[in-house]
């Protein structure tokens, strides 16, 4: 190959797939549909079999028990950002998309130990679905977010998750869902009625990784893009 030729190809990899943070106000995708590069396991440094590119998403293939899958967690971390992409769960599944994780396996067990949770949930056939705070679109255990947005299982969901200098809104399906502050007394205090109130840095730490739930059900993403804000 022509060294010219290289170089283009080369630069043009680099321009569409590569993992990095975003300038400023610029959008950047995190999946582009061909494989998981920018993305590993928690505690690993690649993904779990499991998790498998199908016709341009990302599938948690939960039908074969001995590949393993575990929570995606994006390579990069943000701060202020908007992150957009779509998911479609299986018939009673369960998964979530998570954020400000830490990246830190030997300090923490789990992503949900440092990260809240929009959930994703078929509402009519999964347990949780009875649950007030557990819905589809809720920040999963401490807000109840809007009723009526999520589509049918089987159909797409788009997801806006904007987390910006104290401010917290999630949309589904252009809805939107929840808006609420963080870091503020009212916060604390919605940690501190959670599950998660004995985890020390639940919630605290407002920079972190974006991760995707195996929760052990059949669950698809696509089209994840972030800006930094």
């Amino acid at each position: 190959m022509y060294p010219i030729i290289a170089g283009t190809i080369a630069l043009i990899s680099s321009f569409f797939f590569s993992p990095e943070q975003p300038k400023q106000g610029e959008w950047i995708s995190l999946f582009y549909g061909k494989t998981t590069k920018g993305w590993h396991t928690f505690g690993k440094t690649t993904a779990g079999e499991a998790w498998k590119i199908e016709d341009g998403t990302l599938h948690m293939d939960a039908s074969d028990k001995s590949l393993k899958g575990g929570d995606l967690v994006s390579d990069a971390s943000f701060e202020n950002f908007h992150l957009k992409l779509e998911w479609k769960i299986a018939k009673n599944g369960n998964s979530g998309v998570i954020f400000w994780v830490q990246d830190n396996p030997a300090k923490y067990d789990n992503v949900w130990h440092t990260g809240p949770e929009m959930q994703v949930l078929d509402n009519d056939g999964h347990p949780d679905g009875k649950i007030k705070k557990h819905r589809a679109g809720n920040l999963y255990d401490l807000i109840e977010g809007k009723e009526g947005a999520v589509n049918k299982v089987g159909e797409w969901n788009l997801v806006d998750i904007v987390s910006n200098k104290g401010q917290l809104d999630f949309f589904l399906n252009g809805v939107n869902v929840v808006s609420t502050h963080y870091g503020d007394a009212d916060w604390k205090a919605l940690i501190a009625n959670s599950k998660f109130k004995d985890k020390p840095d639940f919630g605290r730490l407002f920079s972190g990784h974006i991760s995707l739930q195996d929760h052990g059900d059949h669950v698809w993403y696509r089209n994840i893009t972030i800006k930094k804000l």
